[in-house]
């Protein structure tokens, strides 16, 4: 019986490497809209590297917990999220509203839709895919193994 090799499921990614990944993100998302961050960092990084940020943590996320997705499927799951999460600040219902005033909540939901958002989470999966290519999957961990001369270092 031959077996369908776009059907295989690819090894799983290690969770060692995708917890400090999740938290650094955390950490560089938050820290990326602090008033410190505003006297230091460009206008344009203190805009949207929180939003980037953001999305680069659903892909990390969803790979945690999902870690034998391909990057395909989890790059689309993890846009499609961020994509649905920012359409639905387009709706304002009293109860979502009162939701999304606890800071925690406003964090993973947002407060108001904004097209540039859109971009900031299609550059932030982009950054997660780069992440889990060069850094996170098992072909990158392996060559890592070998001492593979043909990555840069």
């Amino acid at each position: 019986m031959q077996t369908d090799v776009s059907r295989a499921v690819p090894p799983s990614r290690s969770r060692v490497l995708l917890v400090p990944a999740l938290l650094l993100t955390v950490v560089l998302g938050l820290g990326s809209r602090s008033g410190m961050a505003r006297h230091v960092l460009p206008r344009f990084l203190t805009d949207y590297a929180g939003d980037t940020l953001w999305a680069t943590l659903v892909y990390l996320g969803v790979l945690l917990l999902w870690p034998w997705l391909s990057v395909w499927r989890a790059a689309t799951g993890s846009l499609g999220f961020a994509f649905l999460i920012e359409g639905s600040q387009l709706f304002h219902p009293p109860w979502l509203d009162a939701l999304r005033s606890h800071t925690l909540v406003a964090l993973v939901l947002g407060r108001g839709f904004l097209v540039s958002d859109l971009f900031c989470y299609a550059a932030g999966v982009a950054l997660g895919v780069g992440l889990d290519v060069a850094f996170l999957s098992p072909a990158a961990r392996r060559s890592d193994a070998k001492g593979s001369p043909s990555r840069p270092r």
